[in-house]
């Protein structure tokens, strides 16, 4: 069964755990229609059918990866108590529960000393990263590849702050010679460094980032929303392998426990390695903070009400997955790398098909093979629709049309773009199921 339904009984036995501390208060029951909330319910259920099917591994498009059912039961657990974390009286146990959590994502970067919150997901997340960047460096220019996503444009837009896209390589990474040029020539406080563009997968050079930083003192702030995780995969080639190594010597890293970290949405994470950063969030509450003399969460974040249910389901999950290199939850990253490789293998090596990128991570973009890339983009478009009507989810993605040709010298260049066909193999399950994924796409092809 593709829907998880087991783990009702699971979450039963939970419930009841946690009414027995509340046993001690007098006797008080919420008070509802019980059989008109069926009805509804039922209803609900029913209107959700019109989704596509997200936790079957013939889902392979967008970044939609399920929830590990230890975090649906535990944030539904918590939302019979609601609890919000922006200040210990309205979450006191899944603030705490919170500051563990962040402190086990840090370790995972190497940071012992540094300041961090959950967020309302990666757009809010490397929006405070943004905010802060500028406080520090008043006035000057953020810059990111023109492979990032497009949340950064948006919110320098929104803080005032000037932006300007970097040139990507033919691996669609940052440029370096693009970059250093832009450094010499305009006042740049901050880098944008993508580990896992949301499109390709394409995880910026790091390496080379640090050595540029030393000579012209800039910020490093990584987007990893979505590939954040990979830091403990052990199957990466050395670009990424040896990026992720370094990500310590970042000044800020965005990362959504809601991408790869099996958490319901929404569910972000925004770290600073400089714990002094929290004098530029300083600000007084006297109504809100007046609880306890630790530290409010909300003391720390630009967000006030925020979900505790998922910082408790986090908090659920790495202790049932903790983050160790070799674990079950970085076994899982493999397989869906494997995945990936296995895929991209069996495209690359079927004339039919065109690859302009290696994976990286896990995300795979490939195009059917036409005269010109305005044909590859119709076969694509019909591809991605060919391929749903057979319960096969895929994605599509403009990528541009110089890019193609360097892997399939002999198209004619008529579009800037691109249409090409992109797969997100988030799931560990999608390993077993390439099979059943490459006959479909084999019979989708041969129908074009």
């Amino acid at each position: 069964m593709t829907i998880d339904t087991a783990s009702i009984t699971i979450l039963q036995q939970a419930a009841d755990k946690l009414a027995t501390g509340f046993a001690h208060l007098p006797q008080h029951q919420t008070q509802y229609d019980e059989d008109r909330t069926l009805q509804v319910l039922l209803e609900v259920a029913e209107r959700m059918w019109d989704n596509y099917p997200y936790p079957h591994p013939q889902y392979a498009g967008q970044m939609l990866k399920p929830p590990h059912p230890v975090a649906r039961m535990a944030y539904q657990l918590a939302q019979w108590i609601n609890p919000n974390n922006h200040a210990l009286d309205g979450g006191k146990a899944s603030s705490a529960m919170e500051k563990e959590a962040v402190a086990k994502i840090a370790h995972m970067y190497g940071w012992s000393e540094y300041l961090g919150h959950l967020t309302s997901g990666g757009t809010f997340a490397n929006l405070e990263a943004l905010w802060v960047a500028n406080q520090s460096h008043p006035g000057k220019m953020i810059v990111g590849s023109k492979q990032a996503h497009y949340t950064h444009s948006r919110i320098c837009s929104a803080l005032q702050i000037s932006y300007l896209a970097v040139e990507v390589d033919d691996y669609a990474r940052m440029d370096m010679v693009a970059l250093e040029e832009m450094l010499k020539s305009q006042d740049v406080g901050t880098v944008v460094v993508t580990m896992g563009t949301t499109g390709v997968g394409s995880v910026d050079p790091l390496p080379q980032i640090v050595q540029l930083q030393k000579r012209y003192g800039f910020r490093i702030h990584i987007d990893s929303a979505y590939g954040g995780y990979y830091k403990l995969a052990r199957n990466l080639a050395a670009n990424a392998s040896h990026a992720y190594e370094v990500m310590h010597l970042a000044d800020s890293i965005v990362v959504d426990p809601h991408k790869h970290g099996l958490q319901p949405y929404g569910c972000g994470c925004v770290l600073f390695k400089d714990p002094q950063v929290g004098r530029f969030y300083q600000h007084d509450s006297p109504y809100t903070y007046f609880s306890s003399d630790e530290l409010h969460l909300g003391e720390i974040s630009l967000e006030c009400s925020r979900a505790g249910a998922a910082a408790v389901a986090l908090w659920a999950t790495m202790e049932l997955l903790p983050l160790t290199i070799g674990g079950e939850f970085a076994k899982d990253l493999e397989s869906c790398r494997n995945a990936a490789m296995d895929l991209y293998t069996r495209l690359q090596a079927d004339q039919r098909f065109v690859t302009p990128l290696e994976p990286e991570l896990d995300i795979v973009m490939w195009v059917p093979k036409a005269p010109t890339t305005s044909a590859m983009s119709i076969l694509a478009q019909r591809t991605f629709e060919m391929a749903e009507a057979n319960e096969l989810h895929l994605a599509t993605f403009s990528f541009p049309s110089a890019l193609v040709k360097q892997a399939y010298p002999q198209v004619v260049i008529d579009s800037d773009m691109t249409v090409c066909m992109r797969s997100c193999l988030m799931k560990p399950e999608h390993e077993q199921w390439l099979d059943r994924i490459w006959a479909i796409l084999d019979q989708v092809q041969q129908q074009l």
